[in-house]
């Protein structure tokens, strides 16, 4: 019922939003003798604001940008490497591919939380300068036929799986937040089976792998109740018209708002802030601020097995870390990880992974030899300021690049 109710306001939003657009470009038409007056320019902060709280968001376009490119008009473009039927494999390279040979081929797991991949713009912009950057491409769930079958955990696993064998010998591989026990469990299956395509690398950043250490307000809101009560409160079947009429998901917009719950003051504060720079005419900040919250707002469904799955495995059972993970009934052991040297980031203001949550990482590779372990705490930042924004662009990320080319083959 709710899920419908939410498509209701969503299909009338769009009426509104059109009418706030119309209005929004009378009230700042330069030819009105009113345009300056302090009630119409407020009229006019407001309604802007508005259309920003539409609910007819869209899954936001890449548009990677080469950042040598000091105009900032050079796009790196898409080629599709694989699809699944929950996910697209895609590649980022220049035109010219020459420039792209000889590069580290890095597979960068996005997190499956709610926010489309896109999340990771900034991420991408700055890894495509020193890597063959590959993106796991998350699909709404919404939007997947029946038909196409189920997405659970184990599923989860064996696309890593796939995706690795499939960049061949000699890959990476960065993983975001949630995707970071799915890919050691990959990474372990494929030493265990002393695979050729075992990644050189794998950098963690602000992963949940043992969410007993530190644990945060989204880990104690999911251990605080029974499996039961999420399946019963947070699953929903999805309405028409969507393609996956009737699957059973946990809608984007319940994350959205447990995400925006957290820290409702400070979104309270940047609309504040918009309010103030849209009176002043400050389009500059607008702009940053305006394209913050829309790629913020662009949420996903996820199906129902694999976040129920997640939420036992990882939030309230803690499988990896208890050394009690299973893939298909097959036991998961890191202690066969050997050749893939590790590198665990957090960020020291993180409220989302905190602190140690990924470090324990390091505690389940038992066999990897020392020189293969790398760790990095990035003091200041919380969780999005250590794959996003200027603190990652510096310092994060040249340590990816130096780690990965440490562990590469010449």
């Amino acid at each position: 019922m709710l899920y419908r109710l939410h498509e209701a306001i969503r299909s009338s939003s769009a009426s509104l939003e059109a009418l706030s657009r119309t209005a929004v470009s009378a009230l700042k038409n330069p030819a009105s003798p009113w345009s300056n007056h302090y009630s119409l320019k407020a009229a006019s902060a407001l309604v802007d604001v508005f259309d920003d709280w539409s609910l007819n968001y869209s899954k936001p376009d890449w548009l990677v940008r080469d950042l040598k490119d000091k105009l900032g008009q050079c796009l790196f473009q898409e080629e599709l490497i694989d699809s699944k039927p929950f996910c697209k494999l895609i590649r980022f390279y220049r035109q010219d591919l020459v420039s792209r040979t000889g590069l580290p081929k890095l597979l960068v797991v996005a997190p499956l939380a709610g926010h489309y991949a896109t999340l990771l713009r900034g991420t991408v912009e700055t890894l495509v300068q020193n890597f063959d950057v590959y993106v796991t491409d998350w699909r709404n769930a919404r939007d997947v036929a029946m038909e196409e079958g189920s997405f659970s955990f184990d599923t989860y696993v064996d696309y890593i799986h796939n995706f690795v064998e499939l960049l061949g010998e000699n890959s990476h591989i960065l993983a975001v937040c949630q995707p970071g026990p799915a890919v050691i469990a990959a990474v372990s299956l494929m030493a265990e089976e002393n695979s050729s395509f075992q990644p050189k690398t794998l950098t963690l950043i602000g992963s949940p792998i043992d969410t007993r250490q530190s644990p945060t307000a989204p880990n104690l809101f999911a251990q605080s109740r029974p499996l039961s009560w999420f399946e019963q409160n947070a699953v929903m079947d999805v309405p028409k018209p969507h393609k996956g009429v009737t699957r059973l998901v946990y809608p984007g917009f319940m994350q959205l708002g447990g995400f925006m719950g957290m820290n409702m003051g400070k979104h309270i504060e940047a609309y504040r802030s918009q309010l103030r720079n849209l009176f002043n005419e400050d389009t500059q900040s607008d702009a940053i601020r305006r394209n913050f919250y829309r790629e913020y707002f662009s949420v996903m469904d996820l199906t129902a097995e694999f976040y129920l799955d997640t939420i036992k495995i990882v939030f309230q059972e803690h499988h990896l870390a208890k050394g009690l993970m299973t893939h298909r009934g097959r036991k998961v052991d890191p202690s066969y990880i050997q050749k893939t040297a590790l590198f665990t980031i957090e960020g020291g203001k993180d409220d989302v992974s905190g602190s140690g949550q990924t470090r324990a990482a390091h505690d389940l590779c038992t066999n990897l030899p020392k020189e293969m372990h790398a760790k990095h705490i990035e003091p200041d930042v919380g969780h999005y300021g250590i794959f996003n924004g200027r603190q990652w662009r510096e310092s994060i990320a040249p340590k990816i690049r130096d780690f990965v080319c440490q562990h590469s083959d010449s």
